[in-house]
């Protein structure tokens, strides 16, 4: 086995300056994007003026909260994934613990300087006026970009404070996972909410932050990793590749849509500012995609002999150029967008994200299925299930084993129909409509869940993915295999559990001021329909899953579960058609629906559709449990009648049998040697 090389101390002592000089270059693209862009303009004589701290430091603070953030990530993601180690973290683990802490200390104190200055530019007035306890509360309270940065703040602090206790990797994720979610806020608030389109910009952008950090984070502490010699460094870069290969699609394919909705038309690419902007992260994004190939080619295979220098040479210029994205990224969200001054949205479009759609008319509702709305989430999520689902079913049928043709249409089914739900007329009506969110609430918990189950997703991933050398730490198999048989499954995936998270939700949200509050964000109606996506899986993969899990209830067991949870879903609808108050009027109220004479008549009608649409799916979940009774019936048959031709005792039943075999045999010889009365 080939020993590792190793890298010159004197090049080691570089690494700061390699780090130093990727922030440094970050904050000097960042002011020359700045000033490209228009936003340092001289002062207007009458127009009031935030002065030259607020107008050179805001978009430097925003660099360094972005990458100290970035580092916070990247540091975790070392710690929680990319090193391998036990359930206990490791010194070296702990070592980038710290590392981590030191980062989100910094982190919170450039987001609190970034909130100050936001402050100030806001409100057109130099910092020494305006900062104050009583006005930045007050900015906090009410305003929301205020109140993004502060809990920003608020999420670094507490990362910083968590990782100084930890000393597992569960609570290592937890902290990555905190510090991920730390960074979307400001993604809510920003340009791309003020968009038409914001739905879509708002989350696109959120999906390019999650890209960036992870793979600008990841690759950062993997360089550091490899130019310590770290002992584990060879696996931490293994598992970061696939990794890095995600996070490039999700940051192009966010960026392209975000881009598509901020531009009014592709020849603003070529005549705005904002558009040459664009084209310089996309240059950038090109070149390290370049870089990336490079390393799949010549970097990583050179690391299976021990060679590093090359790789080490090749990720430093690629964190330099990510610096330089960074920089342009921060300057690209000071830059208003082509025709983002012009634009004047009505009141109903700054709620909804669009305008209002025309009115749904008599059978056969056609607006339906022609007013689709683009959502990334859904798209990408649906778009990377597939893609994932395929790729587990071509690797099994490359070594042979087969996988039932019915399972991966059942699955493909499953997404297209949860894309129809989420893209299409019932998306853009479910925000106007309260029968046809009922609709879309219907597909998403009764519909969807059904076909998703049958595909036994779980199952072709334990089959396809490898299983972890003995004496190594655990792959993603044996996290999954984890993660099924863990006690919070074993507690959620309980019947009863399962049956009240799928019934009570409805009651919780439509019968509280939580659905009024959902609606009202496009961040909290993204989250209903995911919780009605979550709880329908886990209610029908209770009833009817093919997948592994801590317990599988008896079928007479799931069915009783059936039967019992139908009635409250049936008393659900009920109450929707008799009820008096109307659901969800503060929110119904601001919209105008001129088409929409009585309210209450639609509310009737959200009633009729969960009820009728909610029998359907448990008929044929019904006839599905039945078949699959019926099949394991038959291959217990079937176990029992080869182990009792093959003598095995150890089985009750077949020693059961065997006893009664023996005394029929016995019974027969007796009669045979009894002497006969003639005798």
């Amino acid at each position: 086995m080939a020993t590792e090389t190793t890298i010159e101390p004197r090049r080691l002592h570089r690494l700061p300056l390699v780090l130093a000089a990727s922030l440094g270059l970050a904050v000097a693209v960042t002011v020359l994007a700045v000033r490209a862009s228009g936003g340092t303009g001289a002062a207007v004589p009458g127009i009031p003026d935030a002065g030259a701290l607020t107008t050179w430091g805001l978009p430097v603070a925003r660099t360094v909260t972005d990458a100290s953030a970035v580092a916070t990530v990247g540091a975790l993601l070392l710690v929680a994934v990319l090193l391998p180690g036990g359930k206990r973290l490791g010194t070296t683990q702990l070592c980038y613990l710290n590392w981590a802490a030191v980062s989100a200390a910094l982190w919170a104190v450039a987001s609190a300087a970034t909130l100050v200055l936001t402050l100030a530019d806001l409100f057109a007035q130099p910092v020494g006026e305006i900062a104050s306890p009583a006005v930045a509360a007050d900015f906090v309270i009410t305003d929301a970009q205020g109140r993004s940065y502060a809990l920003m703040t608020a999420a670094a602090g507490a990362i910083a404070t968590l990782c100084l206790g930890i000393g597992t990797a569960h609570w290592a994720r937890l902290a990555l996972g905190m510090a991920v979610a730390g960074m979307l806020p400001p993604a809510f608030t920003g340009h791309s909410s003020a968009a038409g389109n914001h739905d879509t910009a708002v989350t696109s952008l959120a999906l390019h932050l999650v890209g960036v950090v992870v793979w600008v984070g990841g690759l950062a502490f993997v360089l550091i990793a490899a130019a310590r010699r770290e002992k584990q460094a060879t696996d931490a870069v293994r598992r970061f590749s696939p990794l890095a290969g995600w996070a490039l699609i999700a940051v192009a394919a966010s960026g392209l849509v975000n881009a598509a909705v901020r531009l009014p038309s592709p020849a603003e690419v070529f005549t705005s500012r904002y558009g040459a902007m664009l084209l310089a992260k996309t240059v950038a994004l090109a070149a390290l995609c370049g870089i990336g190939w490079w390393h799949r080619r010549r970097t990583l295979p050179a690391l299976e002999s021990g060679t590093w220098r090359a790789f080490v040479r090749l990720a430093a210029g690629e964190l330099l150029l990510m610096a330089a994205a960074i920089g342009l990224a921060v300057g690209l969200s000071r830059t208003p967008a082509p025709g983002a001054a012009d634009a004047s949205l009505s009141p109903t479009e700054e709620l909804l994200g669009f305008s209002m759609p025309p009115p749904l008319g008599d059978f056969p509702w056609t607006p339906l299925f022609t007013q689709w709305h683009f959502d990334p989430l859904f798209a990408f999520g649906t778009a990377a299930a597939a893609l994932l689902y395929l790729a587990g079913v071509r690797k099994l049928r490359a070594r042979g084993d087969k996988w039932p043709v019915g399972r991966t249409i059942s699955w493909l089914l499953g997404l297209a129909v949860t894309v129809l739900a989420t893209m299409s007329g019932l998306a853009t009506y479910g925000k106007v409509l309260f029968s046809v969110h009922m609709g879309q609430h219907m597909i998403l918990a009764m519909t969807v869940p059904i076909l998703l189950v049958l595909g036994a997703p779980a199952t072709l991933a334990l089959r396809a993915l490898p299983a972890a050398p003995k004496g190594e730490p655990g792959g993603p198999r044996e996290l999954l295999l984890r993660l099924l048989h863990s006690r919070y499954v074993k507690v959620i995936s309980h019947p009863v559990v399962a049956s009240v998270l799928f019934v009570g939700s409805a009651f919780a949200v439509y019968y509280t001021s939580l659905f009024e509050t959902l609606m009202r964000s496009h961040l909290g109606h993204m989250v209903m329909l995911v919780h009605f996506l979550a709880v329908g899986l886990l209610f029908f993969w209770v009833i009817i899953g093919i997948d592994p899990g801590p317990r599988r209830p008896p079928h007479l067991g799931r069915l009783f579960a059936l039967i019992l949870t139908m009635p409250f879903h049936s008393w659900f609808s009920v109450s929707l058609m008799s009820s008096t108050h109307l659901i969800g009027e503060g929110w119904w109220s601001q919209l105008d629906r001129p088409w929409v004479a009585y309210p209450m008549d639609d509310q009737y009608d959200a009633g009729a559709i969960a009820w009728a649409t909610g029998d359907i799916p448990v008929l044929i979940t019904t006839i599905i449990l039945a078949i699959q009774w019926v099949r394991s019936d038959q291959r217990e048959a079937r176990r029992v009648d080869r182990q009792i031709e093959r003598g095995d005792a150890g089985d009750p039943l077949a020693a059961y049998n065997a006893y009664l075999a023996s005394l029929h045999a016995r019974d027969r010889h007796a009669a045979n040697t009894r002497p006969t009365e003639e005798s």
